[in-house]
């Protein structure tokens, strides 16, 4: 593929996803990857900072997302549920979408991306906790729902990304929101 062909970013994340794949995260390196891509270095740097973060490429739309939906729940809804319909909009961006499995066991591989999807999930629990605030939520409450929110999210992820699992993702997420729910009421 030729530079002047569109979607860099997502050519990028590709290669990226093979390279490390092939290669592991330490033994490839970011010519390797804009290489395959069909791509200069300097193109990479326009569009990602640093090697690890090509992983990671639209996580800041899912925590806009995410935020966007928790602002925007009716005004009546409690935190948690302000939190809930947040996870369902998020879920609909994954809907059918079980490539990710192969990105997440790259992920899962090498601690450096581990490393940085829990420094994404932290950024995505802050603009939460800035979501809930501008509900008018007070502290702790809306830090501790984010954290919830976040601690579904993760577990309701990696649930449905489970090779035996083949529900859609919004169904895995609310029964992971209910489990928490059953267990912080005493029933888990």
């Amino acid at each position: 593929m030729g530079r002047w062909q569109p979607n860099a970013c997502g050519r990028l994340a590709q290669a990226a996803l093979e390279l490390f794949g092939e290669r592991g995260y330490e033994q490839t390196t970011v010519a390797d990857i804009a290489g395959r891509a069909g791509l200069t270095e300097r193109t990479y740097f326009r569009h990602y900072p640093d090697k690890c973060e090509v992983m990671f490429g639209k996580a800041g739309e899912l925590e806009q997302r995410f935020a966007s939906a928790v602002a925007e729940a009716p005004d009546s809804l409690a935190p948690i549920d302000a939190i809930a319909a947040g996870l369902d909009a998020v879920s609909r961006e994954f809907a059918g979408r079980r490539e990710h499995r192969e990105r997440q066991a790259v992920i899962a591989a090498h601690p450096e991306l581990r490393e940085r999807e829990l420094t994404k999930y932290a950024a995505m629990s802050a603009a939460l906790a800035g979501a809930l605030h501008r509900r008018g939520v007070a502290e702790p409450t809306a830090t501790l729902a984010a954290e919830a929110g976040i601690a579904v999210f993760k577990v309701g992820f990696a649930r449905w990304l489970a090779a035996a699992e083949e529900r859609e993702i919004s169904e895995v997420m609310r029964e992971s929101l209910d489990e928490l729910q059953a267990v912080t009421a005493g029933h888990g």
